[in-house]
């Protein structure tokens, strides 16, 4: 009977150790740089859709910040490898249930924009994001005559920079959490 127990025991803590961590919504600061790679050819893909947001969120602008990423925008900017389309930081909500925003540049025009698309995020052991941007060439009458799409899914690592490669668009992107501590730096020394 005793050992009934032990196992019984030894199941639930195998089971709580394996199973995944509930994150709570926490506030967290998402920086984007949307690129285009100058060295690869540009795919032309079809019109972007007139529902390009699709149920996604408008960044609120009292969300908006400073972007502290500028230092790779210089970079990029500097290479000629890279022209950059867009760059935004912002702060959100995430949690274990996928958040939609809809991030847009330029004049609009109908409801379409020259730069459109989607950013879903849902945190799990590292952040889901889902990217689907469109870069439009539009024409003197506001009507999308061409569209440049960037669709891709990745697992980030938050709080480092990550690169999501779409061929000829790509983004870099930083998730920050603005309530997890800080993580404590490494002593120069390692106490006996």
């Amino acid at each position: 009977m005793r050992l009934f127990r032990l196992l019984t025991v030894l199941t639930m803590l195998i089971t709580a150790l394996v199973a995944p961590t509930a994150f709570a919504d926490d506030l967290y600061q998402i920086e984007m740089i949307l690129v285009r790679q100058n060295a690869v050819p540009a795919i032309v893909s079809r019109a972007a859709p007139e529902d390009w947001a699709a149920g996604a969120q408008p960044i609120s602008p009292d969300s908006l910040r400073t972007p502290s990423l500028n230092g790779e925008v210089e970079k990029l900017t500097a290479s000629n490898e890279y022209t950059v389309l867009l760059h935004k930081a912002w702060q959100q909500t995430l949690g274990e249930e996928a958040s939609k925003v809809a991030i847009s540049e330029g004049k609009e025009q109908f409801g379409q924009f020259p730069i459109e698309g989607t950013l879903s995020m849902k945190l799990g052991r590292f952040t889901d994001v889902d990217a689907d941007f469109w870069v439009n060439q539009i024409d003197a009458n506001g009507m999308v005559t061409a569209s440049e799409r960037m669709k891709q899914e990745s697992h980030t690592k938050n709080g480092q920079l990550n690169f999501l490669d779409n061929g000829h668009l790509g983004m870099l992107i930083k998730i920050t959490s603005l309530t997890a501590p800080a993580p404590r730096p490494v002593p120069d020394e390692i106490p006996d």
